[in-house]
Protein backbone atom coordinates (compact mmCIF):
# COMPACT_ATOMS: atom_id res chain seq x y z
CA UNK A 1 0.00 0.00 0.00
CA UNK A 2 0.76 3.54 -0.82
CA UNK A 3 0.71 6.24 2.03
CA UNK A 4 -1.07 9.77 1.42
CA UNK A 5 -2.58 12.45 3.75
CA UNK A 6 -6.23 13.63 3.77
CA UNK A 7 -8.44 16.13 5.84
CA UNK A 8 -11.89 16.95 6.35
CA UNK A 9 -13.05 19.98 8.42
CA UNK A 10 -16.55 20.02 9.98
CA UNK A 11 -17.84 23.25 11.55
CA UNK A 12 -20.01 21.75 14.52
CA UNK A 13 -20.96 25.43 15.79
CA UNK A 14 -23.12 25.69 12.48
CA UNK A 15 -23.59 22.08 12.00
CA UNK A 16 -22.03 21.98 7.83
CA UNK A 17 -18.59 21.48 6.50
CA UNK A 18 -16.34 24.47 6.72
CA UNK A 19 -15.89 25.53 3.00
CA UNK A 20 -13.12 27.87 2.15
CA UNK A 21 -10.92 27.01 5.59
CA UNK A 22 -7.24 27.50 4.03
CA UNK A 23 -4.73 24.50 5.17
CA UNK A 24 -1.52 24.71 5.02
CA UNK A 25 1.13 21.59 5.27
CA UNK A 26 4.87 21.66 6.18
CA UNK A 27 7.20 18.65 6.68
CA UNK A 28 9.06 18.89 10.13
CA UNK A 29 12.95 18.94 9.90
CA UNK A 30 14.72 19.18 13.43
CA UNK A 31 13.89 22.52 14.80
CA UNK A 32 12.33 23.88 11.09
CA UNK A 33 9.68 23.59 9.25
CA UNK A 34 9.28 23.57 5.15
CA UNK A 35 6.34 24.12 3.57
CA UNK A 36 4.98 21.52 1.06
CA UNK A 37 1.79 23.30 -0.08
CA UNK A 38 -1.22 25.76 0.60
CA UNK A 39 -4.86 24.26 -0.45
CA UNK A 40 -8.22 25.43 0.62
CA UNK A 41 -11.22 23.19 1.65
CA UNK A 42 -14.62 23.01 -0.86
CA UNK A 43 -18.28 21.89 -0.11
CA UNK A 44 -17.74 18.95 1.15
CA UNK A 45 -15.22 20.62 3.97
CA UNK A 46 -12.32 18.27 1.99
CA UNK A 47 -9.83 19.24 0.06
CA UNK A 48 -10.21 18.81 -4.11
CA UNK A 49 -7.42 16.14 -3.81
CA UNK A 50 -4.60 14.29 -1.19
CA UNK A 51 -2.68 16.89 0.93
CA UNK A 52 0.00 14.80 0.54
CA UNK A 53 -0.93 12.60 -2.32
CA UNK A 54 1.02 9.01 -2.67
CA UNK A 55 3.63 10.10 -5.42
CA UNK A 56 5.11 12.57 -2.26
CA UNK A 57 4.74 10.70 0.30
CA UNK A 58 7.32 9.80 3.02
CA UNK A 59 7.00 9.11 6.84
CA UNK A 60 8.32 11.71 9.30
CA UNK A 61 6.98 14.19 11.23
CA UNK A 62 4.14 16.54 9.57
CA UNK A 63 1.87 20.05 10.51
CA UNK A 64 -1.15 20.96 9.21
CA UNK A 65 -2.27 24.37 9.73
CA UNK A 66 -5.46 25.54 9.58
CA UNK A 67 -6.48 29.39 9.48
CA UNK A 68 -9.69 28.96 11.32
CA UNK A 69 -9.53 32.63 12.51
CA UNK A 70 -10.04 33.67 8.55
CA UNK A 71 -13.08 31.09 7.77
CA UNK A 72 -14.94 32.32 11.03
CA UNK A 73 -14.50 35.81 9.52
CA UNK A 74 -16.17 34.67 6.37
CA UNK A 75 -18.45 32.49 7.57
CA UNK A 76 -20.93 35.72 9.89
CA UNK A 77 -19.18 34.19 13.06
CA UNK A 78 -19.40 37.41 15.77
CA UNK A 79 -16.05 38.81 15.58
CA UNK A 80 -13.71 39.47 18.16
CA UNK A 81 -10.35 40.80 18.94
CA UNK A 82 -8.12 38.80 19.34
CA UNK A 83 -10.21 35.55 17.82
CA UNK A 84 -10.46 32.84 20.55
CA UNK A 85 -8.94 30.97 17.75
CA UNK A 86 -7.19 32.41 14.81
CA UNK A 87 -4.31 29.36 13.49
CA UNK A 88 -4.43 25.84 14.60
CA UNK A 89 -1.53 24.20 14.29
CA UNK A 90 -1.57 19.49 14.61
CA UNK A 91 1.84 18.15 14.28
CA UNK A 92 1.75 14.29 14.19
CA UNK A 93 3.67 11.36 12.87
CA UNK A 94 3.20 9.12 9.90
CA UNK A 95 5.28 5.73 10.58
CA UNK A 96 3.97 3.54 7.84
CA UNK A 97 3.04 3.66 4.17
CA UNK A 98 -1.14 3.90 4.65
CA UNK A 99 -3.66 6.46 4.53
CA UNK A 100 -3.60 9.14 7.36
CA UNK A 101 -6.93 11.01 7.80
CA UNK A 102 -6.66 14.02 10.33
CA UNK A 103 -9.93 15.78 10.38
CA UNK A 104 -11.04 18.75 12.77
CA UNK A 105 -14.16 19.55 14.32
CA UNK A 106 -14.36 23.38 14.83
CA UNK A 107 -15.87 25.80 16.87
CA UNK A 108 -15.20 29.48 17.60
CA UNK A 109 -13.90 28.15 21.02
CA UNK A 110 -12.90 24.93 20.83
CA UNK A 111 -11.73 21.91 18.32
CA UNK A 112 -11.10 18.01 18.48
CA UNK A 113 -9.14 16.21 16.02
CA UNK A 114 -7.95 12.58 15.97
CA UNK A 115 -6.78 9.90 13.78
CA UNK A 116 -9.51 8.88 11.05
CA UNK A 117 -9.52 6.87 8.53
Amino acid sequence: MTGYLTTHVLDTARGVPAQGLKIELFRIEGEGRAHMRTLETNADGRTDGHILPAQEFATGIYELVFHAGAYLDTCGTAPEAPRFLDVIPIRFGMSAAIHYHVPLLLSPFGYATYRGS
